[in-house]
């Protein structure tokens, strides 16, 4: 099947090819802005991006924003100019700020999810940024177009559905992640919701789906199910782009299937991890005790939460893995190799 260029409003996307938003710290804008060059859409993850400023624990918030339009611009720059897409969870308590920081910063997509973006059109107000919502249902993307329409007159420009197997939070119950073993049933309810508000407002929405993509043969079943594009995220953790640690990214080359679990997280939505030292300590109740809170993720009380995520994100990135959370999409265990953004486009590309 021939790779058409995924077309969001006015702008084009050379392959349908989109790399998902991972943090904490793990696309940034080396990742970002390889996959752009290389002709797909490169996404920052907004997700405490200056855990590394000297100041972040000081100035939490102004290291955040600093250091995300410091990834925003950059990755521009590696792309030569290229769309750069930024990834925000719903369940920010600053997404707000994160929305106004990443449109002054010259960003050209928000993909949100981590909960329903209900209002996500009221904080880009009159920006012409692109505003694609995370959807895992047709019943979330029918309740997400009636608002946005009801409210603010807006409609998506893109689509982005999760399914069951992808990596980080997950819009599932645990129960669902375990016996959903194909979503094509779904994709094609969300089709559907998104051909009536297209043809009831005219609107062009581009829909593409994440979560378990990993080879051509992949991307082409999905594009046969009429969908636009496809999202990957794991896929790319192993290069040598990819801003994680050398041992981040060993980790997944180590990772067999065996070693993925399903964890609970303190955001109170179920995530794939790699069964570590970690996870194992934390279920068995002996998890690291919260010593101070960063007040950044709504439905977070650090006087019950078993752990600080942000915490344990960070230590993941920076390669401390027996102290940190690795998430991982179901295909982990596939990647044998550090590779390249190039070589893994090459492939992926080419056609069969």
């Amino acid at each position: 099947m021939e790779l058409k260029p995924l077309k969001i409003g006015d702008i084009t996307i050379k392959y349908p090819i989109v790399q998902g938003g991972m943090g904490i710290g793990i696309s940034l804008s080396s990742l970002a802005g390889a996959v752009t060059k290389e002709g797909g859409l490169g996404v920052i993850s907004a997700a405490q991006p200056g855990f590394m400023e000297e100041d972040f624990y000081t100035n939490t918030n102004n290291a955040n924003m600093r250091t995300l339009t410091k990834h925003i611009k950059r990755a521009k720059e590696i792309s030569g100019g290229g769309p750069i897409g930024v990834n925000l969870m719903v369940a920010s308590k600053q997404y707000d700020m994160y929305v106004d920081c990443i449109i002054k910063s010259g960003a050209d997509l928000i993909i949100s999810g981590a909960g329903l973006p209900l209002d996500l059109p009221k904080y880009a107000k009159d920006s012409d940024i692109k505003l694609c919502p995370i959807v895992s249902s047709a019943k979330a993307a029918n309740v997400i177009l009636t608002r946005w329409m009801k409210k603010y007159s807006r409609l998506p420009d893109m689509i982005v559905i999760e399914g069951p197997k992808a990596g980080g939070h997950l819009g599932f119950k645990p129960s669902e992640l375990e016996t959903i073993i194909s979503m094509d049933e779904e994709i094609g309810r969300i089709l559907a919701v998104r051909d009536k508000f297209s043809a009831q407002y005219n609107k062009e929405m581009p829909v593409i789906f994440g979560g378990g993509v990993f080879t051509r043969q992949d991307i082409d079943h999905y594009l046969s199910l009429g969908l636009n594009g496809v999202q990957m995220a794991t896929r790319f953790v192993a290069t040598e782009e990819c801003d994680a640690s050398r041992a981040f990214k060993e980790a997944y080359i180590k990772a067999g299937k065996d070693d993925v679990k399903i964890v609970k997280s303190p955001v109170g939505m179920p995530g794939r991890a790699i069964n570590n030292v970690f996870v194992k300590n934390t279920e068995a109740g002996n998890g690291p005790k919260v010593t101070r809170c960063f007040n950044c993720l709504h439905h977070c009380d650090p006087r019950t939460t078993p752990y600080c995520i942000s915490l344990a994100l960070f230590n993941a990135a920076k390669g401390d893995l027996d102290n940190g959370l690795i998430f991982c999409g179901t295909n982990v265990d596939k990647i044998d190799r550090i590779t390249t953004v190039h070589e893994i486009f090459e492939e992926l590309t080419k056609e069969p």
